[in-house]
């Protein structure tokens, strides 16, 4: 193998080691797979908080994370908030609800 090959495949190689590293999840950082996945988690449960009748009404934020949802914001009943998290929990992929929502 040449001088120049070797280089070039070295050079290569610490590239993808370092693309991996950089994709890698931490305790406190998605991965860009966990990223899109929470991304894709998000939008299916805000989609299905707004086609409840009971809930589409009030003003409920979502956030996930490593497929953990907090759901966040106010509504106006106990009632309203056991919904949304059931609705929450409903959606593939969701391991945990944390529901923070305010009733007004």
């Amino acid at each position: 193998m040449k001088k120049a090959d070797f280089v070039k495949h070295f050079i290569i190689g610490l590239v993808l080691v370092v693309f991996m590293v950089g994709c890698s999840g931490s305790r406190h950082k998605a991965s860009t797979g966990e990223y899109i996945d929470d991304s894709v988690i998000t939008t299916k449960v805000k989609a299905e908080i707004f086609n409840d009748p009971l809930l589409k009404v009030f003003q409920i934020n979502v956030e996930t994370f490593k497929g953990v949802v907090q759901l966040s914001g106010f509504v106006n009943s106990e009632q309203a908030s056991t919904r949304a998290s059931k609705v929450a929990r409903s959606v593939k992929g969701v391991t945990e609800v944390k529901n923070s929502l305010i009733i007004k």
